[in-house]
């Protein structure tokens, strides 16, 4: 199962990441837009807890090596973050984000994101496939 994990998150952050590097200054206005929109934090924040806590449930694997931890850790991220984005209040919000200076440090964030991405996905299809038996 992290074989799959490992390839859906190594993917999706691959792709949004390059996204992001592609389009800088637009995510940047939109990521200060939406700390500042508190209906917006709520729908992110639920959608986020749902996905996580799928991740989460459908794999919590704490040993086996590095990749399938790292992909747990990533699981349980998710849902954190959900929680997060729904029970701080705006002003936090708006602090956290000024504090973590996105603007500035927008490249080590998005490169750390997209060598996470990378390494998940090369890992996640160079490793073998688990045998199924056909029925």
């Amino acid at each position: 199962m992290y074989n799959f994990f490992s390839r859906l998150i190594g993917l999706f952050a691959t792709l949004v990441s390059l996204s992001l590097l592609m389009h800088k200054h637009s995510t940047v206005e939109t990521s200060a837009a939406l700390v500042h929109d508190r209906s917006l934090l709520l729908i992110v924040g639920m959608i986020g807890l749902g996905v996580g806590l799928a991740m989460v449930l459908g794999h919590n694997v704490w040993s086996g090596g590095v990749l399938p931890v790292v992909v747990t850790l990533f699981g349980w991220l998710i849902p954190i973050r959900g929680v997060i984005l729904l029970i701080l209040p705006p002003e936090w919000m708006v602090n956290l984000f000024n504090v973590l200076h996105f603007e500035e440090l927008f490249y080590v964030y998005v490169g750390m994101f997209l060598v996470l991405g990378l390494h998940l996905t090369y890992a996640g299809f160079r490793s073998p496939r688990p045998f199924r038996r056909r029925s």
